[in-house]
C-alpha cells in the first residue's frame, strides 16, 4: 500500500470543507489535482471514501473514521519533523504552515496588527488566518490555534492565558437623556437592551457579587451576532448594550458611550489561546503563542489607558 502525505492532506482538506472546489482554492491547486488525488487514495485504500452524485461529493461512514484517526497522526508527524528541524539554538527560520482562528471583532481590532508583525519576522512561514465568531472545533477543522474570549469551555484543548477583558454596559448620551440612567441591575429591566444572539442564555447580563455570580434576564427588541453591529445601534440611540471593553474603549475616551453600574462589575474575561494537545508542540506554534503573550504581556492594549476614559455624569 503506498500513498504520500499530499493524498492525505489533500483527503483530510475535502473533509474538513466538503467540496473539491473549497479544497483545491485551500491548497493552492486545481480541482483536477485534487479530484485525482481522492481517487488514487481510494485506489490504493481499495474504498470508497466519498459518494459522488451530480458534481456533489459526500463522505462514507468509513471516510469519517478515518479522517478522525488520520487528523491527530498526522499532526504529530508534521510537529515531529518540524521540531527537528528547528535546530536545537533555534537559529533556523520558521518553515510550514499555521493556521489560526479568532473572534471577528478582536482579530479585526487587534490581532490584525500582531499578526501582521509575526508574518514580518517569519518570511517562510505560510499563514491561513480565519476571523469567525462560530466557536470552531479547531481538529476537525484543521486550525492549529484559536484564541477564545471568556472561560475555556473544552478542557481537551491546551491553553494560556493571554490577558484579561471585563465586559461593560454603555449607552449613548442622547438615550440616557431620554430614557434616564439605570442605577442597578434590577433597573435595567425598564430600558431598552441589545442582545447578542451569537451564545446561549446571552439575554440574562452577569454581575459578579463576592464569589457569586448573579444573571439578570432582560429580554430585547434588537439583537445582533457580531459585536460591531451591537456598538453601532448602542451610538444611535437605541438601547443598552453590555459589550467586551475592547469593543467599546474608543466610544468610552471620546464620549460617544458612556459606562454604566460601574459599582457593579461583570465577571472578568480571559483572552486565551488554545490549541489541540500534540507531542512534541511545533516549534512554530511555540514561537506563535510567545509571540502572542509577548504583545500582550502589558495588558489588554485597550485597557492601558483607562484613566483616560471619559464617564460622563
Amino acid at each position: 500500500m503506498r500513498y504520500s502525505l499530499d493524498d492525505i492532506e489533500t483527503f483530510l482538506t475535502v473533509m474538513e470543507l466538503g467540496t473539491v472546489t473549497a479544497a483545491a482554492a485551500r491548497l493552492n491547486l486545481s480541482k483536477s489535482v485534487v479530484s485525482k488525488r481522492i481517487s488514487e487514495f481510494e485506489a490504493t485504500l481499495g474504498a470508497a471514501l466519498f459518494r459522488r452524485n451530480a458534481g456533489r461529493i459526500t463522505p462514507t461512514d468509513g471516510a469519517a473514521r478515518l479522517a478522525e484517526r488520520l487528523r491527530p497522526a498526522l499532526s504529530e508527524l508534521v510537529a515531529a519533523t518540524e521540531s527537528a528541524g528547528w535546530g536545537v539554538d533555534g537559529a533556523a527560520s520558521l518553515r510550514g504552515r499555521l493556521s489560526i482562528a479568532a473572534p471577528m471583532s478582536f482579530g479585526t481590532m487587534y490581532l490584525a496588527p500582531v499578526l501582521a508583525r509575526f508574518a514580518a519576522r517569519f518570511p517562510d512561514l505560510d499563514l491561513r488566518i480565519e476571523f469567525d465568531d462560530r466557536l470552531r472545533d479547531l481538529a476537525r477543522d484543521g486550525f492549529d490555534l484559536g484564541i477564545r474570549i471568556g472561560a475555556p469551555r473544552d478542557t481537551a484543548l491546551m491553553s494560556r492565558k493571554l490577558c484579561e477583558d471585563r465586559a461593560v454596559i454603555v449607552a449613548s448620551p442622547d438615550y440616557l437623556s431620554r430614557h434616564g440612567r439605570p442605577d442597578s441591575p434590577a433597573a435595567l429591566g425598564a430600558h431598552q437592551v441589545i442582545g447578542y444572539s451569537h451564545v446561549a442564555q446571552a439575554d440574562h447580563w452577569q454581575f459578579a457579587q463576592g464569589e457569586a455570580v448573579a444573571p439578570t434576564a432582560l429580554p430585547s427588541r434588537l439583537s445582533s451576532n457580531n459585536g460591531e453591529m451591537i456598538r453601532a445601534f448602542a451610538l444611535s440611540g437605541q438601547g443598552l448594550a453590555r459589550l467586551p471593553c475592547f469593543i467599546v474603549a474608543d466610544g468610552l475616551r471620546d464620549g460617544s458611550l458612556v459606562e454604566l453600574l460601574p459599582d457593579h462589575p461583570t465577571p472578568p474575561m480571559p483572552i486565551t489561546a488554545v490549541w489541540p494537545t500534540v507531542t512534541p508542540m511545533p516549534a512554530k506554534l511555540r514561537v506563535l503563542i510567545d509571540h502572542l503573550a509577548a504583545e500582550l504581556a502589558g495588558g489588554a492594549p485597550w485597557q492601558r489607558h483607562a484613566s483616560s476614559l471619559r464617564q460622563p455624569g
